[in-house]
């Protein structure tokens, strides 16, 4: 089971801000332990374990656990993060598990992936002012081919409502599914989830609390 946090207590709302800022992880990452916990997330696991390799794009990829798991799979994968520190993680986890993956440092704020040019877009848990991350969905929705996927999950605004879980408290911040399905165009996609869904984590006050995602899977039509 997962813990609910990684910062050993709620971050406020201008420790997150600090954060959208490559130093900041630059630091975070340049420690000796793991920040996260190694294992690729679980609702890309859900997702994508069934679906044929092809190229993936990982969109901020911090340590890589995402983007090694779908190299070991047979995806030939390219991994972008702002932070010089994680792409070094990134590739160290690469090595260490004998798979390839391709790292690109790239700021998401200002950064367009090439049109059409992956089967599977992935982003997981990057979290954006709506001015941002809204035109952020768009570019990545450009990069998936015809007939290729997008993968997009975050923490669901509802998990504000139970402060033993750690969200920081930037309700703008955090999105729904339905919110970036809504960006998509039906004549274009096919949404295949759009869901809320619980995972059990272990919470600031050390018992099993239920947290949400927000999770978007939706295919483009060929």
């Amino acid at each position: 089971m997962e813990h609910g946090h990684g910062h050993g207590r709620p971050m406020t709302a201008d420790e997150v801000r600090a954060m959208l800022e490559a130093p900041a992880w630059d630091e975070r990452y340049g420690g000796e332990e793991l920040v996260w916990s190694g294992f690729p997330n679980p609702q890309l696991v859900a997702e994508i374990d069934d679906v044929e390799p092809g190229r993936a794009l990982d969109v901020g990829a911090g340590e890589g656990a995402d983007a090694v798991w779908l190299a070991r799979r047979g995806w030939a994968v390219t991994a972008v993060d702002f932070s010089a520190m994680a792409l070094k993680r990134i590739a160290e986890h690469a090595a260490e598990a004998g798979v390839q993956v391709t790292t690109e440092q790239a700021d998401v704020r200002d950064w367009a992936p090439p049109r059409g040019a992956y089967d599977l877009v992935n982003s997981q848990f990057m979290h954006q002012p709506p001015e941002v991350f809204g035109p952020l969905v768009t570019r990545l929705a450009a990069a998936v081919a015809p007939g290729g996927h997008l993968v997009v999950v975050g923490h669901h605004p509802t998990d504000l409502d139970k402060p033993e879980i750690g969200r920081p408290p930037v309700e703008e911040m955090l999105f729904t599914a339905e919110d970036v399905a809504a960006r998509l165009d039906p004549g274009s996609w096919e949404v295949l989830a759009a869901d809320t869904r619980p995972r059990q984590l272990i919470g600031m006050d050390g018992e099993p609390v239920t947290a949400h995602d927000a999770v978007l899977h939706a295919r483009r039509r060929a």
